[in-house]
């Protein structure tokens, strides 16, 4: 007997469940006298929508196909899974294998006859649930970037840290390395050498690399938010099953915002690069044959 819980958010009062959720599977397969424990397979602050990322539910999933687990307990079908197709994909292989899902919130047994057609009902109002979840989630996004509102990425960014209010701050160490970049590209150097550069002199990039590439160097040097500005939205999630990211080319509001956060790059300066780097791509590549 194994048993599989999920929380879908890290906030505190979740993952309380999610620590009380496993005593009580713990407890109530070891009071039973027939059962044994053969695992309690849980996965925090993970979505439902997608088996992708769930660790332990493929972990769980593997086990059954070595066939150390004859039967899975789970509080409800929206916990096995938020997606219609994912469900009754897994519910057909565990069945193949003899193996029963028990949905304790339904009452559910996927082996029973006919149970198949209730599983579909509430596995497409779980997937439902969590379209409108995500649909509230964008609208909520868009209101805030109407106002003015930032969200800065730190963990791959460099220049700048999350402050004690929240706000972002200049790293100064990070914001020399920015600023001379500026100024190489200024003074002639191109991207590819820009990046030759920092990884022999073993500067780190953004992403905490050794090596540099001239896609790094480009990106930076176009990225707005170093002269204090910031394009809200330039990329967005298709829907909540897939998660496909797509660039943004208007098929969703774009707003930019000026002055959101302390400039590293001085705007004038920002500017000129620009102009250089468009100045660049619209020369005449000549193929040099020969000599």
């Amino acid at each position: 007997m194994a048993a599989y819980c999920r929380v879908s958010t890290k906030q505190e009062e979740q993952l309380n469940s999610y620590e009380v959720q496993r005593k009580f599977y713990t407890e109530k397969i070891n009071s039973e006298p027939k059962w044994k424990l053969a695992g309690i397979f849980a996965d925090k602050g993970i979505t439902g929508t997608s088996t992708k990322n769930r660790t332990e539910f493929n972990k769980m999933i593997r086990k059954c196909k070595a066939k150390k687990i004859d039967m899975i307990i789970t509080k409800s079908i929206s916990r096995f899974a938020r997606n219609t197709v994912d469900c009754l994909k897994y519910i057909r292989i565990l069945k193949e294998l003899g193996i029963d899902v028990f949905f304790e919130e339904q009452g559910l047994h996927s082996i029973d006859p006919g149970a198949e057609f209730y599983i579909t009902i509430y596995g497409s109002i779980a997937q439902s649930e969590s379209e409108n979840i995500s649909a509230n989630v964008r609208w909520g996004k868009e209101q805030s970037a109407r106002e003015g509102k930032v969200v800065f990425h730190y963990k791959n960014f460099m220049g700048y840290k999350k402050g004690e209010d929240g706000t972002p701050v200049i790293v100064p160490e990070e914001a020399e390395i920015i600023t001379r970049i500026f100024k190489m590209y200024l003074e002639g150097a191109s991207e590819k050498y820009i990046a030759d550069t920092l990884t022999k002199e073993n500067i780190l990039t953004p992403t905490k690399n050794n090596i540099w590439n001239h896609n790094t160097v480009r990106n930076i040097l176009k990225n707005e938010k170093y002269k204090g500005d910031s394009i809200i939205n330039k990329t967005y999630v298709t829907d909540c099953i897939s998660k496909k990211t797509k660039v943004n080319n208007g098929e969703r509001p774009k707003f930019y915002v000026e002055n959101s956060h302390p400039a590293i790059i001085d705007k004038l300066t920002f500017d000129k690069v620009q102009e250089e780097m468009a100045r660049r791509t619209s020369k005449r590549k000549v193929k040099q044959v020969g000599t």
